[in-house]
């Protein structure tokens, strides 16, 4: 059976590239982590790590393992983690992974409503895409992940999703420039998103019967309001973007029938540990409701609105 102990030490090495930074995050002496790799090697019948100069690296086999170890390391501290969170939400801890725009927004309420209630569990929350949140949760890194979809993604397979809401989309141009439909901007330069966010903007406007001419990407939608209040180009950005910044020098116009969904995801069948359920609870009460309003204002209660 493989030593969890020097399992951890390889992912280490992995994720640190190499002895001393491994030794240094671990607080072990550095003999003490090649003594592990070593034993490692001799318990597989595997050459996992190879000398490059000063230095090492891991061989293929080395990183298939590592691989597989921050995997079950993961899973190994969320269970621990739900152990003790079975003893109430006295203790225990949860951790929350989502994206830009929903971190903007609706999730810090939901955050400060559950620290409000269960101050003696430990919250973390962290950024990312869906990609990389749905990485995290099958890793066992995270808890919960709150994650955006469009027609096409992301891989959600062997996961648990629910749906909290649809994020209606927006054409967002110049203030002083007027067209309501996506086909009416066919001719100007183009501001795309992250690579799903600009599939989907090629879709639609193929939908319309037009390529956009993409000239500028970023995954920032400060940055991305910016280059369209000074005319370098238009977008389409979704509400929860515009909830969060409101740039005065654009004008957003709701594209009918444009949405993502926004979806929060779990491992495994409930019933959920009393944190990880306590927190889909306050993320499912403080999710945005869309009345008419402008986008990027907010009611009293702090959730943003749409037109």
């Amino acid at each position: 059976m493989l030593d969890v102990t020097r399992l951890r030490v390889l992912a280490a090495v992995a994720r640190h590239g190499g002895v001393t930074a491994a030794a240094e995050a671990l607080h072990y002496a550095q003999p003490s982590v090649s003594h592990h790799l070593a034993r490692l090697e001799a318990e597989t019948g595997s050459r996992l790590v190879q000398r490059v100069g000063r230095g090492i690296r891991l061989t293929e086999a080395g990183r298939v393992l590592a691989d597989r170890a921050e995997e079950i390391l993961g899973r190994l501290d969320a269970a621990e983690q739900e152990l003790a969170a079975h003893t109430g939400l006295r203790a225990g801890r949860v951790r929350l992974a989502a994206f830009p725009s929903a971190l903007g927004t609706f999730v810090p309420a939901a955050a400060a409503a559950f620290d409000s209630d269960h101050p003696e569990v430990e919250l973390r929350f962290r950024e990312a895409e869906p990609p990389e949140a749905v990485d995290l949760l099958r890793r066992g890194e995270v808890e919960v992940a709150v994650l955006f979809a469009h027609a096409g993604g992301p891989d959600l397979a062997g996961l648990r999703t629910e749906e909290l809401f649809e994020d209606p989309t927006y054409l967002v141009t110049p203030s002083d420039v007027g067209g309501d439909r996506l086909a009416d901007h066919q001719d100007r330069r183009w501001i795309g998103g992250c690579e799903r966010c600009r599939e989907e903007l090629s879709r639609v406007c193929a939908a319309d019967g037009f390529t956009p001419d993409i000239r500028f990407t970023t995954d920032d939608y400060v940055a991305a309001q910016q280059l369209v209040a000074r005319g370098l180009g238009v977008t389409t950005l979704p509400a929860l973007a515009l909830a969060a910044h409101r740039n005065p020098g654009v004008r957003a116009v709701p594209l009918p029938g444009h949405a993502r969904r926004v979806l929060v995801a779990v491992v495994g069948e409930p019933p959920d540990p009393p944190a990880t359920r306590a927190l889909l609870d306050k993320l499912r009460a403080r999710s945005p409701e869309w009345p008419a309003a402008e986008p990027g204002h907010r009611s009293s209660a702090g959730r943003a609105r749409r037109p």
